[in-house]
Parts: C-alpha cells; sequence; structure tokens
C-alpha cells in the first residue's frame, strides 16, 4: 500500500533520534542515520518504515521485511534479519504506540477542516457571553451556547454542540457533530464524532397512567486526558454527577448510565453498557458488548471478559466472565464440561458435528 494520503509521512527523523526518544537501545549504530517516516505492519515495511513484533509467530513475515528498524524485546532480536537495526525495548508495544505518536501526530485526534490556530470560522455560532481563551479554533457550523468556557489550544469541531454553562478545559478536542450538555471537561480531552455527553438519563417512576419521568438535574464530570469514542453516550446525574475519572479511554458506542463512577485509568470497549449508579475502580478493564448491572461496585484492577453480563459486585484484580460474569476460572470450566457433556451425547447418539 502506499503512503496514506489522509495520514501523510514525516519529514523524516533519524533513526537515533527516534531511539533517543524512545528511551530503547540501537543495536547498529552506524544506521543512525537512517531516516524514518512511517510506520507499517512487518511483512511490507520499506526502508523509510518502523514496526515492531510481540512473538516468534512474525518470523515468515520477516522474511519479506524491508523496515528501516524493528522494534522488540531483546528475546526476540534474534530472530529479526542481519540487514535490519533493532530498537531493543522491554515493552515493544508501548514504544511502538509512542513512535506511531512521533512520525503520524495529525492521526492521534479527530481530523481537522481547518487547521490548529486559525481564526474562528465566521460559519460557526457562538453566544456573546462565551469565554474562549487565545488559541481557540471553532469550525464551521458549531454552535457555543451562553456563559460556555474554553481552554486555550482547544479544537471545537463542525457541527458540535456546546450547550450552555460548559466549561471545558485547555487542549481538547472536541469532534464533528458531538453534543455536550450539563458537563465540566478537563485539560487534554478527546471526544470523537458523534458522541454525546450529558443528555438526560433514563429514570422513571410508576404512575397510575403508566410512567413518570424522573428529573436529571445532574452534571458530567469528565478530567484530565480522557478519551471517548465515536457515537458513544455519557448520561448525565439524576440530582449527583456521573464522572469520568482521569486517563480513562473509552471505545465506541458505549452507553454510560446517569450517576454512574469511573475512576482513573480505566478501559472500557465498543458497545458496553453500564447501567446507573454503578462504581467502578481504578484500572478496570471491560471487554466488549459486556453489560453492567446498575447499583453495583467493580473494584480496583477487575478485568471483566468480553460479552460477560455483571449482575453483582467484582471484588478488586478479579477476573470475570460469561452471563452471569464469576470468576473466569469458573467460567472456562463450566464451559469445558458443558462442552464434554455435548461430545458425550453425541457420541450415544451417533450426530457428528458440522
Amino acid at each position: 500500500m502506499e503512503y496514506n494520503a489522509f495520514f501523510p509521512p514525516h519529514d523524516g527523523m533519524r533513526l537515533r533520534d527516534i531511539a533517543d526518544r524512545l528511551g530503547a537501545e540501537l543495536s547498529d549504530q552506524t544506521a543512525g542515520d537512517r531516516m524514518v517516516r512511517s510506520i507499517a505492519p512487518v511483512y511490507r515495511a520499506k526502508s523509510d518504515q518502523l514496526c515492531y513484533i510481540l512473538s516468534r509467530k512474525n518470523r515468515e513475515e520477516l522474511l519479506t521485511c524491508e523496515a528501516a528498524a524493528i522494534i522488540c524485546d531483546s528475546a526476540l532480536s534474534s530472530l529479526v534479519p542481519a540487514h535490519i537495526p533493532v530498537l531493543i525495548a522491554k515493552n515493544a508495544h508501548t514504544v511502538f504506540a509512542q513512535a506511531g505518536a512521533l512520525l503520524h501526530a495529525s492521526a492521534m485526534k479527530p481530523s481537522a477542516i481547518i487547521e490548529q490556530g486559525s481564526d474562528i470560522s465566521a460559519a460557526a455560532h457562538i453566544d456573546p457571553s462565551a469565554m474562549l481563551e487565545a488559541g481557540v479554533v471553532v469550525e464551521p457550523l458549531a454552535v457555543i451556547g451562553a456563559n460556555v468556557h474554553i481552554g486555550a489550544g482547544t479544537r471545537i469541531g463542525p457541527g458540535a454542540i456546546i450547550g450552555a454553562d460548559v466549561q471545558i478545559g485547555r487542549d481538547c478536542t472536541i469532534a464533528g457533530g458531538a453534543s455536550i450538555l450539563s458537563a465540566l471537561i478537563g485539560n487534554g480531552v478527546i471526544i470523537h464524532n458523534g458522541a454525546r455527553i450529558g443528555q438526560d438519563g433514563f429514570g422513571y417512576a410508576p404512575g397510575p397512567r403508566g410512567m413518570i419521568k424522573i428529573v436529571q438535574v445532574g452534571r458530567v464530570i469528565i478530567q484530565d486526558h480522557v478519551e471517548i469514542g465515536a457515537n458513544t453516550t455519557i448520561d448525565r446525574g439524576t440530582m449527583d454527577d456521573t464522572v469520568i475519572g482521569e486517563g480513562t479511554k473509552i471505545d465506541n458506542q458505549v452507553q454510560i448510565g446517569h450517576n454512574v463512577r469511573i475512576g482513573r485509568h480505566c478501559g472500557i470497549v465498543s458497545k458496553v453498557g453500564i447501567a446507573g449508579s454503578t462504581r467502578i475502580g481504578d484500572g478496570v478493564m471491560i471487554g466488549g458488548a459486556s453489560g453492567i448491572n446498575g447499583h453495583i461496585t467493580i473494584g480496583d484492577g477487575a478485568q471483566i471478559a468480553a460479552m460477560s453480563g455483571v449482575v453483582a459486585d467484582v471484588p478488586a484484580g478479579a477476573k470475570y466472565g460469561g452471563v452471569p460474569a464469576r470468576p473466569l476460572r469458573h467460567f472456562l470450566r463450566d464451559m469445558a464440561e458443558l462442552l464434554a457433556r455435548a461430545e458425550e451425547r453425541d457420541k450415544k447418539t451417533g450426530e457428528k458435528n458440522v
């Protein structure tokens, strides 16, 4: 594949400089002046591209690799062909992520229509009472309501809606089509296209003629360096706040209910649904398409397997999976027993798996 016009290559960085920036050890110092412009997968990397390996599974792909260098652990360096320098790192995955950010800085945030630092678009609507620090970019058709505060270096994408009294910190990116209401947002936050922040929570009480809507007067608090994926929705609190902790990363199409509190540096994958008033600790990882019951607690460092149904509290550090979710070893044992029973039944009936 040729270079991608959407994310053009870097003008060039010396391999030696990349190694220094990443804290990696360059195996061949004579290759330090090689210029690197991009990243690529192992099987098609060219002489100005950087790639990485994490296991011996890449052995065959290395035969066609022409990369400027390969990032890997010292234990795997012997697999790399002699003509390719190695950047030796203890955590190759993390170092490669850092290298990608160096070489493709524009891909780290949603793309812009107008360049950072450009004037505010004449096609945007900004209430006269809104306060925007120097360096804020507002793209066409964005709407910024009364008494909004936006910090320096933040970009508001095309068609985004920022409701009255919302506060957004510095160096944030609010991508096109996102809407933010009743929210306080920290610094360095990225909110992707179409995300919905701060709308009503789902709350009703039974009445004589059907459900009666419960007023939702809380806020959404998003702390520093959070990233929220496209079309994710985060409801404001009923009376208290919905809180997303510092450094947490949320994938696309996640639903977070009212009064949920999520800790710091969590990872929540696509299609997860979290019901109201759930408490999630720091460093929790939740696999895709999992459902989390309301009014429960998931402890610090817990891991939830994909497509799980969590109906009760999860202890700190635990690994849970299945429906209903239970300790992962129990779930795997249960699945193995079911499979064994099915195979035994098929033997007795003469049925064959197709």
